[in-house]
This record gives structure tokens, sequence and C-alpha cells, in this order.
């Protein structure tokens, strides 16, 4: 190790085996780090140089060292797994790759075997298996339904549950259902397809069609779940943020003996015409509190999809201008034009002033 002066420094962390795994595809999981961290490395010889400040080149040597042990004891990164950890640990100093790896342990969930990939995301799973109400809210690709959807095939597969019921608010965002072909279940199935299209990331297709036949597992809009009691049930409800306040508290009643429900949603991506008329809005300030309900919010950083995903969610946050239309939050004043508002004014902008 040589220190160059008080602030900077270099380091050389040898890697015995898995470079290939460390790099990633085009070097993704390096250039992760070296952004994350501020940090510049050069392979020489099987060995990782890196250069910048001393305590982050001393969190990139830790990181390594942490990627080395896991290898030397034969644990395996899958397609994508370690550039996940990596968007974790090098922008979060208090988890290390070890921690998080370990408490990641996988999970049986039908035909798939998952380990949560964010610290957020096993939160969310702990929540789900301890609470009978889960709130999950974040952004696109953070895996708030597909996990969701996994905990339910894993319940009605160890018979927690008879059946599961996986529901959406059929929001016309920017199309009129009206004007689509076809009758109304093929009207509304477009907006379910992600429903589906998880479903059969966890069961072969022949059996989800099987179990959809026999309404063991049901797929419809929110609309139809008006005057039900569901009973002995895994109930999703996805894309919360589009519901009207009216339409969550229908869905809230709508919990039988022995059920579980997951209410997910994204409160940056509203379709309603009146934003702060959002039903999960409505339901975070409600609702904060009561026990048996966790909230688990989700961060950029926790986006697993394609690694742009994470920048342009990233990218949206930081143009976000001081004052913007959105849902009214905790603490949060409506103003309309710099006068302050009530509830049953309607027709001008509404704007949420952030605190200064």
């Amino acid at each position: 190790m040589e220190v160059s002066n008080t602030h900077s420094m270099k380091a050389s962390v040898r890697i015995s085996k898995g470079v290939e795994s460390l790099f990633g595809t085009r070097d993704e999981n390096i250039r992760l780090i070296e952004s994350g961290l501020s940090v510049h490395t050069h392979l020489v010889d099987n060995s990782l140089e890196i250069e910048g400040e001393a305590s982050n080149v001393t969190r990139a040597e830790s990181i390594l060292e942490d990627y080395n042990s896991l290898m030397r004891e034969g644990f395996v990164f899958n397609n994508g797994d370690l550039n996940s950890y990596l968007r974790v640990v090098a922008f979060d100093p208090e988890v290390s790759l070890r921690a998080l790896v370990n408490s990641g342990k996988q999970r049986s969930f039908g035909k798939k075997i998952l380990a949560p990939k964010t610290v957020n995301q096993r939160r969310y799973l702990e929540a789900m298996e301890r609470n009978d109400l889960v709130f999950g809210i974040g952004p696109a690709g953070t895996g708030k339904t597909y996990l969701a959807v996994a905990m339910a095939v894993s319940a009605l597969l160890g018979k927690q549950v008879s059946r599961i019921i996986l529901t959406r608010p059929a929001v016309e965002a920017g199309e009129r259902l009206g004007f689509l072909p076809g009758t109304l279940q093929e009207k509304v199935d477009p907006y379910l397809r992600p429903l589906y299209d998880a479903l059969y990331e966890m069961l072969d297709n022949e059996r989800v069609e099987k179990l959809l036949e026999r309404n063991v597992i049901e797929v419809a809009p929110l609309a139809f779940m008006r005057g039900r009691t569901l009973n002995d049930s895994f109930i999703i409800l996805d894309e919360a943020q589009n519901t009207t306040i009216e339409q969550m508290k229908m869905f809230l009643t709508r919990m039988g003996a022995n059920s579980k429900a997951v209410i997910t949603g994204d409160i940056t991506q509203i379709d309603l015409p009146n934003p702060r008329k959002s039903g999960l809005v409505d339901a975070i300030n409600v609702l904060d509190g009561v026990e048996g309900i966790q909230f688990c919010h989700f961060a950029d950083v926790d986006v697993v999809r394609h690694a742009l995903v994470q920048r342009i969610v990233r990218a949206y946050e930081s143009v976000k201008p001081q004052q913007q239309e959105l849902p009214l939050g905790v603490g949060e004043a409506i103003e309309v034009g710099g006068q302050s508002r009530d509830e049953g004014q309607q027709g001008q902008a509404v704007h949420v002033a952030k605190p200064q």
C-alpha cells in the first residue's frame, strides 16, 4: 500500500480467482466500483490497483477482499447478481458485500430459486413473512411486484393459503379502454399482463393455466373486488398509486380470515387526473403506525433491472424543480398560485411546496 499524501493513496488487491466475474460484462462491475467510490483501477497481473482518496480506497479494498473470500469459499455469483450487490455496497458504507450476500439467503419459489439482491429486498421479503398487510413503495425495477408474486406462489405451494388473487386498477394511462377491440376481459388483460408474466416465471405454463381455469389463481381488475370477502388468500394489489382513496379503502376491507395482502406502487408515476387523490398516498398517511401493517420503501439503489434504469430514475429525481406537481405527502403544504387552498377547490394545478 502506498500513501501519496494525506488525502489520496494507492493499494493493490490480488484477485486469485473469478476475475471475469468481478469485472462483469463490458467491465460494468468495475466501473460501478469506480463511480460509486470515486476511485481509479487498473488490472496488472491479476492484481487490481486502486487509486483515490484514502477512505474510498480502503472501502474498495474491503469490498474486493470480501469478494475474494466468498470466491474461495465456493460462492457462485449468478448472472447480474454481483452487479446488484455492488450497487448497494458501493453507495452504502454501512453494508459489506459479505453481510449482504449472507443475509440474502436463497429461497425456492416454485421453479425459481431467488435471493434478495438488495438490503431493502431482504427487508421486504421478511416483512411479507411476518405481517398480514405489507406496502412496497418505490420506483420501477425494484422487484416490488415480482417478489410479492414469488411469496404468493410460495404460500400457495406450501398450503398456507388456498388461492392467489392478483389485481390492478385499470387506469387509462393515455389510452381509452372503450376504443380497444374485444370483450371486457380482453380490454383489461393488457393492464394485467405484468402479473401474468411473473406467474409464468414462477410456475410451468401448463400449471398456471390449470390454476387459472380452476380459479385457484385469479387475475382481475380492481373493480371486480367490490363486495367480496377474500378468505384464505394471498392478495396482491399492483400499481396502487392509481387507485382512488375510495378504491383503496374498498380493497383494504376485502381481507378475510387467514389472508395476506401486499400493496405495491410508485407514487412518482400516478396516472390519475388528480394525483393528490391517490389512494396509495392517502393510505401512507392514514395507516402509518397501525399495528400489523408494514411499509417497505425502495430507492434507486434497489433497481435490479438494466443498469440504465437506475440511472434513469436518478436523472428524473435530479431535475425535479423546487415546486412540482406531486401527490400531497406528510407535512407538505398545498399551494395554488402561491396561495393555500382547501380540498374542495378544483380545476387548477396543485403544487407541493418542498421544505426549505
